[in-house]
């Protein structure tokens, strides 16, 4: 049944019988219209589908040979889509469901109002922004993301490229009509993606990215004879000299004229509507109500508790000239590793002991474990220096473990901070929580793979939840310039929080957001996508109140394995269904 035609067979339910005569009936197709409805959703974009492999057959093949239809199409048809599910989950609300059917509608339906929440400031976002920018993004999906396991992979990765050059003016195009609104990005923002997209057209075509991971993906495969290799290879070779380059020329030419009509103010104050468009980042990416005043204050106290915390470790060093920020730059620039040989490999390595070291910390603390692997890689270089790391889930077939990706763009590099940012990135954090999420079964395959989710709020919250767990648990103990870069990454959070609503709401400018202790890339970083360095600290707080209100509720009865399955087990949920979820546990016969 499709989902037109089970739509109209349920309005029609609804308006002969009214809900009350058939609440068996609605709460039964509950999940099969959810499932019906995901998949609806998934074809709105095929490179999302792709990633998650989320069709079988004849569709998925065809969805991984399309890119995602025109920006325009596309928001016509999302926006129809999400209202029409609105309305569907209205419906089903009204009669009976199971509460994890309860979970699922809720879940869905703050997903599809944020959307459409969204959908009014979706270009006060820069459309080639240094971070996820269709110049970045294109290269990124293809070479990395787009399957390569059979010759007919590599005729749908032609395919895509050939599609590419039409994407690319359609966003430029994007890109002039925001202008005319005096929607335009800062200047330091532009400047950054021209310089990637310089850097894309700097080789000749041989040498191009797309034909170069082509040519070293292909390298091994069995199925694909010499013969049709080149071919590919030629093909793609003459696709980016022909279409492909001029293309990004194209976008070139745009950042170039829009160039002397920008500056240097950063936040989403100075444009158009922004105050709504920074409290709508904030509410879609902590899934509160917060407001910037009250998530600015948030970050001021924590900055404050955390510092006290890491003077006094500091102190336990015999370190106790200057403020914290002093003594800190100190050790790590002592903690720097030598310039040759090149220390990049020695740091992948450690990231790989630091990983192991902490599956086995985290085997008494977790009952649920995933069971797919986890690896960590350097970033590609094109983003590398604009990039921080980042987690991807492995994929759903086994053929892509879990991969926890960090910049290693030099020549300083974050020593102290490396543990922490293990237990972030793989485990227990995101590892733990997305590649698990996955894995469970019992639920509804839009759940598993994070077609409706909680936002940043939750992922990231329990990702920072997890290094604070790790210093709790006394994971560093023994090394305490370990403990004071997890500490370290602790106090970031916390500074993101001032410096995200410094910038958006309170007019701080970039240079002035460097001067607080942020980086200039992570700076650039906040202002291409407002609010989302709010989740981490928002989402950590909130997981962690949950748990001693759990503890005070339970006593005796409290378990720390048992709270972790609770939130696990969850998936990405908004927070309020999250506190549900909690309580729900605290007070019952689990």
């Amino acid at each position: 049944m499709n989902l037109s035609s089970f739509s109209a067979r349920l309005r029609w339910c609804v308006a002969v019988f009214a809900l009350a005569a058939c609440p068996a009936w609605a709460a039964s197709s509950f999940d099969l219209w959810g499932e019906a409805f995901a998949a609806q959703w998934m074809r709105l974009s095929p490179e999302r589908s792709t990633a998650a492999q989320y069709f079988t057959g004849a569709e998925q093949d065809e969805l991984d040979g399309q890119l995602s239809p025109p920006e325009l199409e596309r928001r016509q048809r999302q926006r129809a889509l999400a209202s029409e599910g609105l309305a569907q989950i209205d419906i089903f609300t009204a009669g009976t469901l199971t509460p994890s059917q309860q979970i699922d509608a809720a879940t869905m339906r703050w997903s599809l109002q944020r959307s459409l929440a969204g959908m009014p400031f979706e270009d006060h976002g820069f459309a080639f922004n240094q971070l996820n920018g269709l110049q970045v993004n294109a290269v990124n999906f293809l070479t990395q993301t787009h399957p390569m396991r059979r010759p007919g992979d590599v005729q749908t990765y032609l395919a895509r490229l050939r599609q590419l050059p039409a994407r690319l003016d359609d966003t430029v195009a994007r890109a002039r009509r925001s202008a005319e609104r005096g929607l335009l990005p800062p200047r330091f923002v532009l400047e950054r993606a021209r310089t990637q997209v310089e850097q894309f057209l700097a080789p000749a075509a041989a040498d191009n990215l797309f034909v170069s991971a082509l040519a070293e993906r292909t390298a091994s495969m069995a199925s694909l004879d010499g013969a049709q290799r080149q071919q590919a290879l030629m093909q793609a070779q003459v696709l980016v000299a022909e279409q492909v380059r001029p293309a990004y020329q194209r976008v070139l030419d745009l950042l170039n004229a829009l160039h002397p009509r920008t500056n240097g103010d950063a936040g989403l104050w100075r444009l158009p509507d922004g105050a709504a468009a920074y409290q709508q980042a904030l509410a879609s990416n902590t899934t509160t109500a917060l407001t910037a005043d009250e998530i600015h204050a948030m970050g001021l106290r924590e900055l404050a508790r955390i510092e006290a915390e890491m003077d006094r470790v500091l102190t336990g060093l015999g370190r106790i000239e200057g403020s914290v920020s002093q003594r800190m730059r100190t050790l790590s620039a002592e903690s720097q590793l030598p310039a040759e040989p090149d220390p990049r490999p020695m740091i992948l390595a450690r990231y790989d002991e630091y990983i192991r070291a902490a599956e086995r910390r985290a085997a008494p603390l977790f009952k649920l474990k995933p069971t797919a692997p986890v690896e960590v890689r350097r970033v590609p270089a094109l983003i590398e220096r604009t990039a921080s790391a980042y987690y991807t889930t492995p994929a759903p077939d086994g053929s892509r473990p879990g991969i926890f990706w960090v910049p290693l763009p030099g020549p300083v590099f974050n020593v102290m901070g490396m543990r922490s940012l293990a237990v972030h990135e793989a485990v227990p954090g995101h590892h733990f929580q997305l590649a698990l999420q996955q894995e469970q079964l019992d639920l509804p395959r839009w759940r598993q793979l994070r077609v409706f989710s909680g936002g940043s709020a939750h992922s990231e919250g329990w990702a920072l939840y997890a290094e604070r767990l790790a210093i709790d648990e006394g994971w560093y103990e023994g090394d305490p310039h370990s403990l004071l870069g997890a500490l370290g990454a602790q106090l970031f959070r916390a500074r993101r929080l001032v410096v995200d609503t410094g910038l958006h709401a309170k007019r701080w400018t970039r240079q002035q957001s460097i001067d607080y202790g942020i980086e200039a890339s992570e700076v650039e970083r906040y202002v291409a996508n407002p609010g989302q360095a709010t989740a981490y600290m928002v989402g950590m707080l909130r997981i962690l109140a949950l748990r001693e209100e759990a503890r005070t509720t339970m006593g005796a009865r409290f378990s720390l394995p048992g709270f972790h399955d609770i939130v696990l087990r969850a998936g990405s949920v908004p927070l309020d269904v999250l506190g549900d979820l909690v309580r729900r546990w605290a007070t019952g016969p689990w």
